[in-house]
């Protein structure tokens, strides 16, 4: 809104009484108060053409949350990145430290052990009578047993690394190398039951192999 250009102040004729004078400068000082009342109002009464003052305090309120929003993100992930490169540095330190510890362990183990059979060695062939040969059997067997329990137990455990639950369930959606063996995702038969029931295998009864000619391992 333009504002209103003050109005010239009337001369004042030298040729006036003194209290002519007076009257006509309180005039004068009546008028521009009354303007500048007026200049007021106008300045205060809000624009039609604008947007309502609560919509303007939205936007406002809006614009002040999203910064606050956009600056909490913008903490939390830096926070988030000083956590991962904290815990990668962790984890980076406990694996060097933990293949030393095992190297150690190993190493004690297998000579505890070997004089733990050593021991043995001497007992049965002292107090028991044992031939040397008999003893050094008799422990011989007792390590192939250790060894045939330790491999079987970690070859049972390594199972689990194959992800078997995760691949039938991908093979029932169509992805990966099973897609052809397990059944459809409406099919009310279990993924599990069929590859333990029913184990893939190709044409020729082996087991079936991909397009680059690899054994597709089983879920």
């Amino acid at each position: 809104m333009q504002p209103v250009p003050p109005k010239a102040t009337p001369p004042v004729d030298k040729g006036l009484s003194d209290a002519e004078r007076e009257a006509l400068k309180a005039e004068v000082r009546a008028r521009e108060a009354a303007r500048r009342a007026r200049l007021k109002a106008e300045a205060e009464r809000p624009d039609d053409d604008g947007p309502e003052p609560d919509v303007v305090e939205a936007l406002q309120q809006l614009g002040a949350t999203s910064k606050a929003g956009a600056k909490a993100a913008l903490d939390a992930t830096k926070a988030f990145r000083s956590l991962v490169s904290a815990d990668f540095s962790l984890a980076r330190s406990a694996l060097g430290r933990t293949l030393a510890f095992t190297g150690v362990a190993i190493a004690f183990g297998a000579s505890a052990w070997l004089l733990l059979m050593a021991a043995l060695i001497a007992v049965l062939s002292g107090p028991f009578g044992m031939t040397i040969t008999g003893a050094v059997l008799v422990t011989a067997i007792m390590s192939c047993l250790v060894t045939w329990f330790a491999g079987w137990q970690a070859m049972r455990y390594f199972e689990h690394t194959r992800m078997q639950a995760t691949r039938r369930q991908l093979a029932r959606l169509g992805i990966g190398e099973l897609a052809d063996f397990m059944p459809e995702m409406d099919s009310a038969r279990s993924a599990r039951h069929s590859a333990r029931d029913e184990p893939p295998a190709g044409p020729d009864g082996k087991p079936p192999r991909d397009e680059r000619g690899v054994e597709v391992t089983p879920p």
